[in-house]
């Protein structure tokens, strides 16, 4: 799977890790998520003869760009609890409007799908709701935030379900880059102690934490 998280305004930590060993397999502090800046990560993997069957990636497109220009044969799969955390924060807490509370209940849902009993019913309820609210949501202002959220969050279903399920066709395919956030939260607290650092020093501190960590058993 990958993913990356800002440690300070001045880039952000990018990691390719193993989900089966949770383990780094390639790390490297970038300016910031792009197509620019990943794209040169994913063909130094290649160049290691890396194939990854699947990745498990959150929405950010232009990452998608690069990780399936390289590996055009690799399964895509999106991480479902950045899709719901995405939709419930475009929907806000309390949603005015009748189709803005039913799609935020829907949301809700997403990243507890573990059966394909549950994806259909999650399918079934997103087609319904869109045969019901449709017209209303996309007849709204575009000018007004609160309508503008709505649509978004109706086109990030839409946008993300044909990559939303890969895992439930292959158990080794992870739903979430949830294993990525415990290794980011380890990061954090330890990079917490080491505040006095200047900012070389503590991206160096960084990616030794990582490299360490791919020679632990």
């Amino acid at each position: 799977m990958f993913d990356g998280t800002y440690f300070h305004k001045n880039g952000c930590l990018a990691l390719f890790i193993n989900v089966k060993s949770g383990k780094p397999v390639l790390f490297a502090y970038i300016e910031r998520e792009s197509y620019e800046n990943v794209l040169p990560l994913a063909r130094q993997l290649r160049a290691k003869n890396v194939y990854p069957v699947a990745i498990t990636t959150d929405g950010h497109t232009k990452v998608i760009d690069a990780l399936k220009e390289v590996w055009q044969k690799t399964t895509l799969q999106r991480c479902l609890f950045h899709i719901q955390n995405q939709g419930l924060m475009w929907l806000r807490s309390y949603p005015k409007s009748e189709a803005g509370i039913t799609l935020r209940r829907l949301f809700g849902t997403i990243a507890s799908i573990r059966t394909t009993e549950e994806m259909n019913t999650f399918k079934i309820s997103y087609t319904a709701w869109l045969n019901k609210y449709k017209t209303f949501v996309v007849a709204q202002p575009s000018n007004v935030s609160v309508y503008k959220d709505l649509k978004r969050a109706m086109s990030l279903i839409k946008n993300a379900l044909p990559n939303m399920f890969h895992f439930l066709a292959n158990k080794n395919i992870a739903a979430t880059t949830n294993i990525l956030e415990s290794f980011y939260s380890q990061v954090k607290h330890q990079y917490a102690r080491h505040r006095g650092l200047t900012e070389q020093h503590k991206i160096s501190y960084l990616k030794w934490f990582c490299y360490f960590k791919t020679l632990q058993k």
